[in-house]
């Protein structure tokens, strides 16, 4: 027979074993990107987050020739977060915001453009679409705006309404925050992260379906899309 004081040092080993059991699953399981799952159970998108400047060569690159190329192939397994800010700099003074651009005030009111235009077309295809095309030649920011938008018959005074408010501002200032959140900092422009990470930038800036499709598992879908 076994001791009513064994079988609760048996009870509390079980409770003690479960609860170790307990921690270590939830410790190495995989945590979901909430703002990348899609309702009904449905595929997990992977998400794109690219931060960028308009007048960056190196951007410019990045959106032309990897990013839309990669998500008019990639689209139903990809998010594109598009963030307009890179290593600008948010000055407040007397509850008035300005920026300080890298490439100068030029490029802050060609990102504020971007950052509007982000916001506004929901469309995913057409928002990239209309930063590509904005990129190809930002030194003149509301004409570039205005070209691309009407490229795809999109009002562009909703954009243009948008720059003009505090809402263009108050956009560009929230990437702003966002981007210098990112830890490591960033070093370099554009910066990408997948699923929230910055590993593998090289590879990522030369080969972005390649990453997305490492990510993105091994579901029938995405076997289709990645083995082109």
């Amino acid at each position: 027979m076994i001791s009513i004081r064994n079988r609760i040092h048996i009870r509390l080993f079980v409770v003690f074993a479960l609860v170790c059991l307990f921690i270590v699953l939830l410790w190495y399981s995989p945590v979901p990107v909430l703002s990348s799952q899609l309702h009904g159970g449905a595929l997990m998108k992977v998400v794109v987050t690219v931060y960028y400047e308009a007048l960056c060569p190196d951007s410019k690159y990045f959106l032309t020739k990897q990013l839309l190329p990669t998500f008019k192939i990639a689209k139903s397994i990809m998010e594109v977060k598009l963030a307009p800010y890179g290593k600008a700099k948010t000055k407040e003074h007397n509850g008035k915001i300005t920026f300080d651009c890298q490439h100068g005030p030029i490029e802050c009111q060609a990102n504020i453009y971007h950052a509007c235009a982000a916001e506004i077309i929901e469309d995913p295809l057409l928002r990239l679409e209309v930063a590509a095309c904005m990129i190809m030649d930002n030194h003149l920011p509301q004409e570039a705006m205005k070209k691309c938008t009407n490229q795809i018959n999109f009002d562009d005074s909703v954009i243009q309404n948008c720059f003009e408010s505090n809402r263009g501002v108050d956009l560009l200032k929230e990437i702003g925050e966002s981007t210098n959140s990112l830890k490591p900092p960033i070093t370099f422009i554009p910066t990408i992260t997948i699923d929230g990470s910055q590993g593998r930038q090289e590879s990522i800036l030369k080969d972005l379906l390649s990453e997305v499709c490492k990510a993105a598992g091994d579901s029938g879908e995405v076997k289709d899309i990645c083995k082109i």
